[in-house]
């Protein structure tokens, strides 16, 4: 799994036109997944993200977690983070996990963002043509991949 995740002091995602899922202060995660990634792969990113310190403390630190500030996520699919530009420049997206896969394990990251987090989520729709909003706050923008966890 791949994840860029940006802190917001707020965000929304629009499908049709219609609001599908905003927040307040906390993050955005686009969520790439591989065939191979597995249950493992979303317990350990679902706890990197909710513990990660990338909020500021009263002396200005990144030094607070989304659980330290009561924050917020917007999880947003985005199968095109596993693009291949090896060749040419149509990228490829055959690491992509085909949507069998991928749907399952997205519904079983919500709910453990959800568990580790303490409370709801909002989400885009996998697949969908989604119009993502952010305000990106700092800007801090990190990325994590699952196959780099050591």
């Amino acid at each position: 799994m791949i994840a860029v995740i940006q802190r917001v002091t707020s965000s929304s995602v629009r499908i049709d036109g219609d609001i599908k899922g905003e927040t307040g202060l906390g993050v955005v995660v686009l969520l790439g997944i591989e065939g191979t990634d597995n249950e493992e792969d979303i317990t350990w990113l679902s706890r990197k993200i909710v513990n990660l310190r990338i909020f500021n403390d009263e002396q200005g630190v990144m030094n607070k977690s989304l659980l330290d500030e009561g924050g917020d996520i917007l999880l947003i699919s985005q199968f095109t983070l596993h693009a291949s530009t090896k060749k040419g420049n149509r990228p490829s997206y055959i690491n992509a996990a085909r949507p069998e896969v991928a749907i399952p394990l997205y519904e079983k990251f919500i709910q453990q963002l959800e568990t580790d987090l303490g409370k709801e989520i909002q989400t885009g729709e996998f697949g969908a043509d989604m119009k993502v909003s952010l305000v990106n706050d700092g800007p801090v923008t990190i990325i994590m991949d699952t196959k780099n966890k050591k």
